[in-house]
């Protein structure tokens, strides 16, 4: 791969810039790939959630947890869970609690291995340790401007 600049123009570069592209690089692709399979980004985090869950979570559990990826917003969480439950992925009993069907299973199943896939892809040529040390430096960027992560 050719790099934009040498290492001493890259130090100048506006990390706002480019962790932007990035973002864009990486949702876009994910985003394309899951729709040739037939669902959206946020209805596999729903999938997810529920069939990698250790105890049954409820619809608001999932919704608070995922309205905040990527900007999604709450109404359009509850939306994605909807149409979870009209593909007949996940159900929901009269306690809002999710479980997994069959069919959202082995759905799950085919979408996991695409995810393994574009991790894969995205992965290519870059170390545990160079991948571990941008993550560190990203979350840096974030607590130094005060910034706030799905984890606080």
């Amino acid at each position: 791969m050719e790099y934009s600049h040498s290492d001493a123009e890259l130090i100048k570069q506006p990390i706002g810039y480019w962790s932007w592209a990035a973002y864009k690089a990486v949702v876009s692709r994910t985003r394309e790939a899951l729709a040739r399979i037939g669902t959206t980004q946020p209805q596999w985090w729903v999938l997810a959630q529920v069939a990698r869950a250790g105890t049954v979570k409820t619809r608001d559990e999932v919704s608070r947890l995922l309205r905040d990826y990527l900007d999604t917003g709450p109404q359009a969480m509850e939306s994605e869970i909807d149409t979870t439950i009209e593909r007949g992925w996940i159900t929901e009993d009269a306690e809002g609690r999710l479980g997994i069907t069959p069919e959202g299973r082995a759905f799950y199943d085919e979408a996991a291995a695409l995810q393994d896939e574009l991790w894969a892809e995205r992965h290519a040529g870059i170390s545990d340790a160079e991948y571990l040390t941008t993550l560190k430096v990203l979350q840096r960027f974030i607590h130094n401007t005060g910034g706030r992560a799905w984890h606080h």
